[in-house]
This record gives structure tokens, sequence and C-alpha cells, in this order.
């Protein structure tokens, strides 16, 4: 199927020359954009659909680089609400070791359709959390952002290191090395589709330092590289992390990732908030990639990471929401401003612009994730995934002098349209699936189980 973009009134293509184009069009075949330019084609008699963007901004699909869509069903616990990282999970963990399939496929999809909502069109996922008595919550999360039809890079998190062996979970959220090597690669084998275009690819995610054995972590690098997938977890997030690093391997969190093998092009940290300057020219050699987590790094009182010294040596940056037990929303507009607003109050007002912080959600993070050969940029060859904003809106009153930056600069709540993989997911503001509402209130009701259940 043909389709047409018309009438565009500022798209910004986020390629490498930082294109943005005044009453532009976009031609898209099937699932992928042929053309780009001001105007119009001069023959539109091959298009099957044509959709008018008169007065909307277009920029690439936000893409998400580090979430635990579970935590959705985990908002708002009053008892953690004002807790720090390591009281936070020990809390919840005892929340967590309670979930079931059913609950995972339907948190996966209101986590997606939220996300979505403000622009989203690719996002991975870290789901750690595999309670002894239960199997194949990943095949679950696969099975619900499929049905939302999002650009889905899940990863195989798992965590080894239990409290009475020196971690932090409780043995009932923990795993054997056995059982974690053989579930990857089953999930590898399963689901893995490598390439260009494809809409599933498998990362393996051990969770953290403070949860994960220092010899699994070494063969889950043997383990990418046999089967070419990439790397992530987190890194340096608190204080109280350096400190558990010190205390248990003589090293700091990113000296700790040099030694068992993790700074490669293969790895993307999510966090990396306490690191100095020595650390950050370790991971831009390595080219690691950053998945930055402004809004939970603040919810948590974690700190503000060093994004402009990050960006100035080279590393690849990208945007991600985190959990939304820890943020608590999955809006990705959010992301990118409290971004621009965090580097501002560290660094100062020219600390990062508005486009900086778009590039970060577009091509930046696309780039995290290894996709930027075929998402993160609207340019012809690449999958159309692609969103638009209503400069018409009251929000925007005031700031159309520079389109692109009303963005960030003003409250652009949502998306008005989103198209991923060339199929329009919101037109006019508004889902085009059905059954959300009901998707919802089935949540909710999960949800108020297990927090109950814990009190």
């Amino acid at each position: 199927m043909k389709r047409l973009l018309i009438n565009i009134h500022t798209l910004a293509t986020m390629n490498e020359t930082d294109e943005i184009i005044s009453g532009a069009y976009v031609s898209i075949d099937d699932n992928v954009i042929e053309e780009v330019g001001p105007g119009e084609p001069s023959d539109l008699s091959p298009y099957d659909e044509i959709i008018d963007l008169s007065g909307h901004v277009v920029i690439p699909g936000l893409v998400n680089t580090h979430h635990h869509l579970y935590q959705s069903l985990f908002r708002n616990v009053r008892e953690v609400a004002s807790a720090k990282l390591f009281d936070w999970l020990t809390y919840l963990y005892g929340l967590w070791e309670k979930l079931d399939n059913e609950a995972i496929y339907v948190s996966t999809k209101v986590a997606v359709y939220e996300m979505m909502k403000s622009g989203v069109t690719t996002t991975t996922d870290m789901l750690y959390l595999h309670p002894k008595g239960k199997e194949r919550f990943i095949d679950s999360e696969i099975e619900g952002a499929a049905e939302c039809g999002i650009r889905f890079h899940p990863t195989r998190g798992s965590m080894s290191l239990s409290e009475k062996d020196g971690g932090l979970p409780p043995d009932s959220v923990v795993q054997t090395h056995e059982q974690i090597m053989e579930d990857s690669r089953r999930l590898i084998e399963r689901f893995h589709d490598p390439r260009k275009l494809s809409m599933l690819r498998i990362a393996l995610a051990p969770c953290s330092p403070f949860s994960v054995k220092e010899s699994s972590l070494a063969e889950t690098v043997e383990l990418a590289e046999e089967y070419d997938v990439l790397l992530h977890t987190h890194l340096a997030e608190t204080r109280d992390e350096e400190e558990f690093c010190l205390s248990n391997h003589g090293l700091r969190p990113v000296d700790y990732m040099k030694k068992v093998g993790w700074l490669n092009r293969r790895v993307w940290f999510a966090h990396v908030v306490w690191v100095n300057d020595s650390d950050i020219r370790l991971l831009s050699e390595s080219d690691c990639g950053i998945a930055h987590c402004p809004s939970s790094n603040m919810r948590l009182g974690s700190g503000i990471a060093p994004i402009r010294k990050m960006l100035d040596n080279g590393l690849r940056v990208g945007l991600a929401v985190d959990g939304s037990a820890s943020n608590d929303t999955g809006n990705m507009l959010l992301e990118a401003r409290n971004m621009l607003l965090l580097q501002r109050v560290k660094e100062g007002a020219e600390a990062l612009t508005p486009y900086e912080a778009l590039r970060a959600a577009t091509i930046g993070g696309a780039s995290v994730l290894r996709m930027d050969d075929y998402t993160g940029s609207i340019d012809p060859g690449k999958a159309a995934d692609l969103i638009a904003f209503n400069l018409n809106r009251i929000e925007f009153a005031g700031g159309v002098s520079e389109p692109v930056g009303s963005l960030i600069m003003c409250d652009a709540k949502q998306a008005d349209f989103v198209m991923i993989n060339g199929k329009v997911r919101i037109k006019e503001g508004q889902f085009l699936d059905k059954g959300i509402d009901d998707l919802v209130k089935r949540h909710n009701e999960i949800s108020l189980r297990l927090v109950k259940l814990a009190s």
C-alpha cells in the first residue's frame, strides 16, 4: 500500500545533516519511507491513501531505551513513594514475586499504549523478574507488545545473586545461572530477528552489579558474542551501588564492568549517574551506549547524570522512561523536557538545546539500540516510524515561531498522529485499536490485588 503524508508544516528529519523542511511531504511504500521533500509529488495517482498533515510538525518516532513494563502495575505505591533505590527495591520485591503471566501480558500492553500516546514507536524492556514456579514471562510480554504494534527490543533480564549470597533480591525472585543461560538461548533462537526493519530483537540483560554473580556477567558476554546480540544492564545509578561495588569487588562500577568484559560496542547501560571524567572517556572509547532516565533519577533522588559531558565525549545517548514504578509515567516527551531542564540546572542555560533533546529521543535512542540503520530518522529506505503534533492546539499557542523546539519548550502532552512500520496507530489524537478501556480496567484489578496482597 502506498501512502502520502502531505502539507506537513515542518518536517524535522533528524538525518545526518539535521535537515528541516517546511511545507513537506513523505511518500511511503508499505512500511518503508520512499521519498521525502518539499511541496508534493508531481503525480498523486499512485497513492492509495493521502493523509493531510496541515499545521503539523512531523518528527521520527521516539525510541525508548530502558523500561520495566510490568512496573506499570505498581505506580504510586504509598510505602515507597519517597524511598531511595535500594529501599524501594527491597520493599517491591515482595509484591513482584506474586506476578503471573496474565499480569505481565496486561501490564505490557498498558505500558506500551501509554508510551505510544507520547510518540514512542520503538521500545526495549528489561524483564529481570522470574519468580520461582513461574515460566516464560518474556513470551507473555512479547505477545502483548506484538498486539500493540510497537517495534520491540526486549531483553532477557536476570538475577542470580540473592540476599543470602550477598546480593539485594530475595531467593524467591532469582534463578540459577544454568536456568538463565538455557532460557536466554531459547528466547534468542525462537524470537530474535536480526534483519533490517525487524519488529522484534532480543538482547541479554543481567540486572545489575548488586543482583548478578560475577561469573554470570562474564559468561553472558560470551553468549551474546555467540548469537551476535546486544547486552544491557543498570550501572552507576546511585551512591549505594558504588559502595556495593567497592565493598564486594574493590572496584568502582565502570571499572568492574571492564573487569567482566562489559565495555564493548554491544553494550548499553541504564542511568550512569555516578561517573567521573575518566569513566566517561572509558565508556566512549569502548563505544558503549547510554540510556538516560532523567525522571526516574529525580524520583528516586539518584542524582543528575553528566549528559553534556557524555555528548561532548562522543557517547551514544538515548532517552528512557524507566520502569513505571519509579517514574511514575511513560511519557517520553516529558523525558526529553526533563533531560533539557536537568542539564541546565547542572551546567547552565546553554547546556542543552531543545533540538539536542529531541535527537536523543529519536536517532540517539536508535543508535543506542543499534537500529539507526532503519529507524530514528526520516530518510528514504528507513522504516515508516513517524509522529506528528498539531500546532493549532492551545498548548502550542504563541510558540509556533520555532515549531520543532515547541515540542520540548511547550507542553506537547501527546502525539496527534503515530505511524509504526507504515501502519497508523493513532489518528487525531485517538487510538485506532479497540478495547483499551477494558484493558485499563483489568490492569487496575490486577494492580489492586497485587498491592493488597502485600498489605
